[in-house]
């Protein structure tokens, strides 16, 4: 892991000429973070507090009047117990030229898709950055070419993806990980170019009266690996294979008043594997200004359903509820708790807690919270059932 910190300072040092151009922004981003586990670790060398903190500077340059520019966001996280979580990536390092009706993106950069608030199906470019948190929602950079053509008939995004991130995972004193060991260094691929296979994807999106409409297209390696069992020593550890495969994907938004109706779906072939569909719709019901004042509150319901067989043992048949409250204060104050039930596991269900609010302007503070249950040993969660914890996060920027 020094030597991830030690190339990101190089591409720092390399970019330091451009930093002192007046047509250069700079802000950093840093926090420190404290989770503590609510139950006792499943498995041995594992503990029960993880003290963690991270940076993420961005360093934005642009010439030729904004038409080109150059924003490049390293990252680096050192954490004190899990040493696969200590580790650096360039979320951003991307070479953008806009045009009259399109623009062309080169580089390393972060690309999201899709509408739902449970459960981000058709967002397929970016490998997850699994040691970050329990949602998936942090992505590693993309080597990508990324032309976008703007229309009157909507807008056009091609891909060229030269290059395949490995998902990361917890080590053995890391929480939120299987019984056995994931050996993340001899990953297994189905394409004889391993990390070096080629992707495409392409999106068409377009809005219509009040919906947002998505069609996404995608043809490459994998980004969620099946595992392969191996035994050496009577040791099991598990090998992730990443297989080929074609996507289709849809996404759709439809704002009504205070109503906003949301739907992702995908058709994934995977080679050698199963086939199948997965789905997630729902609604986001936002009442404003509560009790007579400046307050929202949403409400959120959406239905999940899942039925990948190939790293999932069983369907993910699922009803997430939530509510989301804005204080629309100038902090910023917000508030979200969500909760999801398996419809087929009254045992298995998840709870969420996601807080957060400025203190002023440099400083915001953030809480995190999970809250895991499941007696169903093929469901996913049942190896990290007593993972249940609590992150409190001050962050600082500059």
């Amino acid at each position: 892991m020094i030597a991830d910190l030690k190339t990101l300072l190089g591409i720092v040092l390399a970019l330091l000429p451009f930093i002192t151009a007046a047509d250069t922004q700079i802000t950093v981003k840093a926090a420190i973070e404290q989770r503590s586990f609510f139950q006792d670790p499943l498995y041995s060398g594992q503990y029960n507090s993880q003290l963690s903190a991270f940076i993420e500077p961005e360093i934005y340059h642009s010439w030729n009047d904004e038409t080109d520019s150059i924003p490049f966001k390293p990252f680096y996280r050192w954490d004190q117990r899990d040493s696969e979580r200590s580790h650096g990536d360039i979320r951003e390092l991307m070479w953008l030229h806009v045009g009259e009706d399109w623009e062309l993106r080169t580089g390393i950069g972060i690309i999201y898709w899709g509408q739902a608030e449970s459960l981000h199906l058709v967002d397929v470019i970016n490998q997850t950055d699994l040691v970050e948190a329990l949602d998936g929602e942090d992505k590693l950079g993309q080597p990508m070419v990324n032309l976008t053509l703007i229309r009157d008939w909507g807008n056009l995004d091609l891909f060229v993806l030269p290059g395949f991130r490995e998902r990361t995972f917890p080590g053995l004193k890391g929480r939120f990980r299987p019984e056995f060991e994931i050996n993340q260094d001899n990953a297994i691929y189905e394409s004889s170019a391993e990390d070096r296979h080629i992707d495409y994807a392409m999106r068409w999106s377009h809005t219509l009266d009040a919906w947002d409409i998505g069609l996404s297209y995608f043809n490459g390696t994998a980004r969620d690996p099946s595992f392969v069992a191996n035994s050496v020593n009577n040791k099991i550890s598990l090998t992730p294979y990443y297989g080929q495969m074609e996507q289709l994907g849809i996404d759709l938004l439809m704002a009504i008043d205070d109503w906003l109706y949301k739907f992702e779906g995908i058709y994934r072939d995977v080679s050698q594997q199963q086939s199948y569909f997965s789905g997630v719709a729902g609604f986001e019901y936002t009442s404003v200004g509560i009790f007579d004042t400046v307050w929202d509150l949403g409400w959120l319901l959406e239905y999940q359903y899942d039925n990948d067989h190939n790293t999932k043992p069983v369907d993910k048949n699922a009803l997430m509820l939530g509510t989301r409250l804005a204080l629309n204060d100038i902090n910023g104050s917000e508030v979200l708790l969500g909760y999801v039930q398996d419809l087929d596991y009254a045992a298995s269900h998840t709870g969420f807690i996601e807080a957060s609010s400025r203190i002023n302007d440099n400083w915001k503070w953030r809480i995190d919270a999970w809250f895991l249950a499941s007696n169903n040993m093929q469901d996913i969660i049942y190896n990290i059932r007593q993972d249940d914890y609590i992150q409190i996060s001050l962050e600082y920027y500059f």
